[in-house]
């Protein structure tokens, strides 16, 4: 698979709804986490990101203006002991819950499907890191309808082991706008990561498509030791 650059494939979709890039620095230092959410409706548009211990979860910016919750507020990211689980929705809860119960990931998210927005049926991605003892792996997931049909889910696993120095994967929901949306379709994209944590948010944020998106969260983990930093950033401020 050819490395493609995350700023042409930011840049080149107006919207690609919600999206997570899971990798390696460079230096192979430090494990790479991005989750982004875009919207096109007010109550889409109308969250920011705010920590919450170790993890972060959605909030409304103003809410007065919250309609319905269902689909847009939820715990993006949170962290089971030396795993990091990041998700487009309340299915960082069903991982984190079961996999605490001694299941895998692949086997938690058999307990959910796509979202049940029709027409879009919006798909599930979720990832998951492991850090510990100075090795890093990541796996990422996504739940989609079978072409829109909502009796026929389609369930697709991806494991990286030991991933290359330099190397991440990029998965999001939509493969560009549209009426219904269309899901996203084959293997995650494989994109090149930066070293600098500052300067991987700044590229994003910034190729990102400026009416559409939302809200940002970008962390690095060191593998030697485990520690990490953050960095959120939020149209709505």
């Amino acid at each position: 698979m050819e490395k493609r650059l995350l700023a042409e494939e930011l840049a080149g979709n107006s919207y690609p709804g919600r999206g997570i890039v899971l990798g390696k620095s460079p230096d192979g230092r430090s494990a790479v986490a991005a989750y982004f959410i875009m919207g096109r409706s007010a109550n889409s548009r109308n969250r920011i990101f705010v920590e919450d211990g170790a993890g972060i979860r959605t909030q409304a910016f103003d809410p007065a203006k919250l309609e319905d919750p269902s689909l847009v507020i939820y715990a993006p990211v949170r962290v089971l002991g030396n795993k990091t689980i990041v998700t487009n929705g309340d299915q960082t809860d069903t991982i984190y819950e079961l996999m605490d119960r001694q299941q895998t990931f692949e086997q938690a998210l058999r307990t959910r499907k796509f979202e049940p927005d029709a027409p879009n049926y919006t798909p599930r991605i979720s990832g998951i890191m492991h850090v510990e003892n100075g090795a890093y792996n990541y796996a990422m997931s996504i739940l989609k309808s079978n072409h829109g049909s909502p009796d026929s889910c389609q369930r697709f696993t991806y494991a990286y082991e030991n991933p290359c120095a330099g190397e991440g994967h990029f998965i999001h929901t939509y493969i560009g706008n549209g009426d219904p949306l269309p899901s996203f379709e084959g293997e995650p994209v494989l994109v090149g990561m930066e070293d600098d944590i500052d300067a991987f948010t700044q590229m994003v944020w910034e190729n990102l498509h400026a009416e559409n998106k939302v809200s940002l969260f970008v962390r690095y983990i060191e593998i030697a030791s485990g520690k990490y930093e953050t960095r959120i950033v939020n149209k709505n401020q």
